[in-house]
Formats: structure tokens, C-alpha cells, sequence
């Protein structure tokens, strides 16, 4: 249960995004090729790319390198093969068809409006001669067709097959909801069983029948009489539900029931459902099926020490960690990903021990953490203080031997230190920079910093480290004179 916890935690919003924008292209393609050959064909592609990453998995070189080859070449024959209907698939549909909705409805509309055009020209008498594809490529077989990019609708219809139309004698393709090209020249049936009345349009139908698997619609000129060819066999279609129906059948379209309706919704929603159990089986097999371990060198960050204390010295201050995960996902790992901090609120003065877990370290989502290197840390931890002391002016050097130095005095005499208890526990008195006696000549001033240097200490707020130093320098005569009694000066 741990384990089943932990992988929803590591799943990333990311990885939620590719798997739903995913499923859904899959599930469109479904949609938009669910019925025909290409459909079949792309499952078997599938199917054989799932046994190459399971010989690639199970270590059977030789059958996944093969298998790795039937499927591009696989895929290479559906774009060669299927072109022609994967390019129709996308010329009879809008952009919004083709991402969104369930194209049901056009096929419905379409098939009312054949079936209304078609039985007004049988009574005008106007012939016709109608090709809607079935499941097989029609490339090839429609001759010197032009290109033709209309809506299916009636007036469309019979202002193509109106007598004085150029293109009336020909052949027009319907795919979808389009009108796909008109004036084509279908091949015509050499079989000498036909009924004599039939003419040129019902013997170029049957033709097509024969090596197509499209339905093609004829209607008579002389009679009116509307017949359905398809599979090599001709129906006179008796009145429009006869056509309507045919049509359904030869689209897939399902009769507009309860039932029909119900069984449409079942199946698009299995289809929803296994498109997105393939996707999601496909990203655990990417991301967590082929684990890699690594190993890298992250820096400790110390948080949340209280103010008075400072850090004397630590055992580490970086960890090794060893992280396994998705080969994908530790390739774009970057170092700012990855943080270790170690909580130092409950840290007293002196020696402390601070363990290393899961909690002190922040991964990326979908990386683990298998192992930390060291464990713990160790750290020497000391309070600060703030202590005056005097200040001693540090004379070096002689000075010359016709002077004396008759006193200094340091301004200001005392000062205030903050900084590490141990340090400034071991003094008494904070001595200034050296200052060499040799140069001075005369009494004066001079400024002067407190040797401190690199040491855990600095002034306290209101104190300066620079000291002001007056001293007076007399002659040595000078000065015994003035220090001897009256009389002895005499």
C-alpha cells in the first residue's frame, strides 16, 4: 500500500497532461478511422510495437530487432496503401470535425439528402451516376475526374447532373459529407448476362462493383428507375426508405433507435476507456518500467538557526545521494531540483547530531530516493556573546633614544564585541594593531584598528574597531628635568 501511495505521489501534473492529451489524439483517431481498413491496420502496428518492447524487455535481441523492423515497414505501407483515405479523411471534414465531436450526424444528413436528390431526378428523369466509397481505395478506378471540394446538398446535386451541365454523363464521388469530385469515367462491366435495356451508366456501376467494394447509384434517364449496385449484384431500390436504408448499411450508420443510439454511446465510451488505459500502460512502461540508478553530490543548507548561534564546524557539507527513476526524467534533472535541508530550530550550543532522511530532501516528482551518504551530520555549535573590554594600544619598535613616550591614550578606552563565547571568554583585554614606536618623532594622533582580524568577532552596534590613539612624546632631558625637585633642577 506504501508502494501504490508513493507512485500517485510521484506522479507529476505533467505526466496527468501527456497522458490525457495523449489518450485523447488516440481516441480521435478512433473516431475518425473507427470501421475502415486503416483502423485495423494501425491495431496491428500496435500490437506488434508492445511484443518489441516486451522482446526488448525479456532480452531476446534478435526477435525485437526483427519485430522493431516489420513495424516501421508496417507503418510505411499504411502511409503508402491507405493515403488516399487517410488524405479524404481530412479533405470531407473541417478542422472542428476532425478534433472534436462524434461524426455521426453528417453521415445522417448526407444520407437524407442523396436519397431525396436521387428519387427527384428519377422523377425529372434526369439520369445519374453517383459512387460513395466503401471500406477499399477507389484510386484508380474513377478516370479524368475533376477535383471538387462542395457540401453535399440537393441543389448541389442536381445542378451537377442538369442536362447542360459538362459534366452530367460522368460519375460523381461522395465521401462524408462532400462532394469529392465529379465527371469521372467508371470502368465498364464486360458481363454479357445484363438485362439489354440497361445502358452505359448501369453497365459502368456494375464495373466499379466489381473491383471496388463502393455503392454506386444509377439513375435512369429513360425510365427513372433508381437502382443500388454493389458486390457485383444490382437492386431496383422501390422508394426512398429502400435507398435510405442501403445507404445506412453501406455508411455504418445505425438506424436512428433507442438501441442504436445506446449501443453508439457504449461503444464510443469503451473506446474512451482503452485509449486511455493503452496510453497510461505505455507511459508506466516509458517512465517506470526502465528505472535507472544514479548517484550525485548535493550541498547540505542549514535552516532556521537561532539568531545568538553560529555554526563552529560540521562532519559534511554535501550528501551523496543515490536516486533511481525513469532514464527520461533523471536525464532532465537539473540541480536546483534538488534541495537537502536540514531543520536546526531544536540546536543547542556545543556538539549536535542532526539526522539525514526522505524528509530533509526534496526530489522531483517521479524520482526516488534509494540512499543517503552520510546519515547524519555531526556540527559544533556555539552562542554568541557581547562583552567590553579595554583597549590596549600594542607599541613594536624603539623609539628614538633622545624621546620618550610620556603616555597614550586610546579613544575609546573601552569597547563592546559580539561574537563567538569561546573566543571571547579566553580574553581580558582586546589589544589594537601594531604601532611601530621607530617613526614617531613628536607628540600627535593616529588611528589604528583592533586586532581582531579573521577571528569570530566584531564590533557591537555603537562601537567602531577604529580606535583614536593621542600619545606625547618628550626630549629625555626635558623630561628628567621636569620630573626633578626644584632644587635639584637648580
Amino acid at each position: 500500500m506504501d508502494g501504490f501511495s508513493r507512485f500517485l505521489v510521484g506522479i507529476r501534473w505533467q505526466d496527468a497532461l501527456d497522458i490525457a492529451l495523449n489518450s485523447y489524439i488516440l481516441f480521435r483517431v478512433y473516431v475518425l478511422l473507427r470501421g475502415t481498413h486503416v483502423l485495423r491496420m494501425l491495431i496491428g502496428v500496435v500490437c506488434l510495437w508492445l511484443f518489441q518492447r516486451l522482446a526488448v524487455a525479456s532480452g531476446l535481441i534478435i526477435t525485437s530487432w526483427m519485430t522493431q523492423g516489420i513495424t516501421a515497414v508496417a507503418a510505411l505501407v499504411i502511409i503508402v496503401v491507405f493515403n488516399h483515405e487517410l488524405r479524404a479523411m481530412f479533405q470531407t471534414r473541417s478542422l472542428k470535425a476532425v478534433f472534436w465531436g462524434i461524426p455521426t450526424q453528417a453521415f445522417t444528413s448526407s444520407i437524407e439528402t442523396i436519397a431525396d436528390s436521387v428519387f427527384e431526378m428519377g422523377r425529372k428523369h434526369c439520369g445519374a451516376l453517383i459512387v460513395i466509397p466503401g471500406k477499399k481505395s477507389i484510386k484508380g478506378y474513377v478516370q479524368n475526374a475533376i477535383p471538387w471540394r462542395g457540401l453535399v446538398s440537393r441543389e448541389m446535386i442536381l445542378s451537377i447532373f442538369w442536362h447542360n451541365n459538362p459534366v452530367h454523363d460522368g460519375a460523381i464521388v461522395i465521401q462524408g459529407d462532400q462532394v469529392t469530385e465529379v465527371g469521372g469515367i467508371l470502368p465498364l462491366s464486360q458481363r454479357t448476362d445484363l438485362p439489354k435495356y440497361y445502358g452505359t451508366r448501369h453497365r459502368a456501376a456494375m464495373g466499379m462493383t466489381e473491383v471496388t467494394d463502393a455503392l454506386v447509384i444509377v439513375v435512369s434517364e429513360e425510365r427513372g428507375v433508381v437502382v443500388a449496385a454493389k458486390n457485383r449484384h444490382m437492386s431496383v431500390m422501390h422508394g426512398r426508405a429502400d435507398l435510405d436504408e442501403t445507404l445506412r448499411r453501406h455508411m455504418g450508420v445505425a438506424a436512428e433507435t433507442h438501441n442504436g443510439h445506446t449501443r453508439q454511446r457504449l461503444k464510443i465510451a469503451a473506446a474512451a476507456m482503452v485509449s486511455v488505459m493503452l496510453i497510461a500502460g505505455v507511459w508506466f512502461m516509458l517512465t517506470r518500467g526502465l528505472t535507472t540508478l544514479i548517484t550525485l553530490e548535493a550541498p547540505i543548507e542549514y535552516v532556521e538557526l537561532k539568531p545568538d548561534m553560529e555554526i563552529v564546524s560540521t562532519s559534511a557539507g554535501t550528501v551523496r545521494l543515490h536516486l533511481s527513476g525513469s532514464q527520461l526524467l533523471l536525464k532532465s534533472l537539473q540541480p536546483n531540483q534538488i534541495q537537502v535541508r536540514v531543520n536546526l530550530r531544536e540546536a543547542t550550543a556545543g556538539y549536535n547530531i542532526f539526522p539525514i532522511e526522505a524528509g530533509n530532501i526534496s526530489l522531483p516528482p517521479g524520482v526516488i530516493l534509494t540512499k543517503v551518504e552520510p546519515r547524519v551530520v555531526e556540527m559544533d555549535i556555539d552562542t554568541f556573546l557581547t562583552t567590553t573590554f579595554p583597549v590596549q594600544v600594542d607599541w613594536v619598535g624603539k623609539l628614538d633614544e633622545r624621546l620618550i613616550l610620556t603616555s597614550a591614550s586610546p579613544e575609546p578606552a573601552k569597547v563592546s564585541l559580539k561574537g563567538n563565547s569561546r573566543f571571547l571568554d579566553q580574553l581580558d583585554t582586546i589589544y589594537t594593531e601594531k604601532v611601530r614606536l621607530d617613526p614617531i618623532r613628536a607628540s600627535g594622533t593616529l588611528s589604528v584598528g583592533l586586532a581582531i582580524g579573521h577571528q569570530p568577532v566584531t564590533a557591537a552596534p555603537g562601537f567602531t574597531e577604529i580606535i583614536h590613539v593621542s600619545y606625547i612624546v618628550n626630549q629625555r632631558n626635558q623630561a628628567a628635568a621636569e620630573s626633578s625637585p626644584p632644587a635639584a633642577r637648580e
